[in-house]
C-alpha cells in the first residue's frame, strides 16, 4: 500500500481545488497536500506546553544544565 488514499487525493483535486485530470497527476503528492492545506506542520511550542512538559519530566539532576 503507497499510504496515500488517492480517490480522496483525486476527489480533493479534481472536486475541491477545481483541478484538470491532467493537472491533478502533474502534482507530487506533497504539492497536492500542500495545495489542500495539509503539512502547514504544528503549531510551534507555546509556554503553556512548555510547563505541562516540565511537570510530565521534570528534571532529575534539579534542572541545572551543567550537570
Amino acid at each position: 500500500m503507497s499510504g496515500f488514499d488517492w480517490p480522496a487525493l483525486l476527489r480533493a483535486g479534481l472536486c475541491g481545488a477545481g483541478l484538470k485530470p491532467q493537472e491533478f497527476w502533474r502534482l507530487t503528492p506533497v504539492e497536492l497536500l500542500t495545495m489542500l492545506g495539509s503539512g502547514a506542520g504544528e503549531a510551534p511550542l507555546t509556554r503553556a506546553r512548555l510547563d505541562e512538559l516540565a511537570r510530565a519530566y521534570p528534571d532529575v539532576n534539579g534542572g541545572s544544565a551543567d550537570e
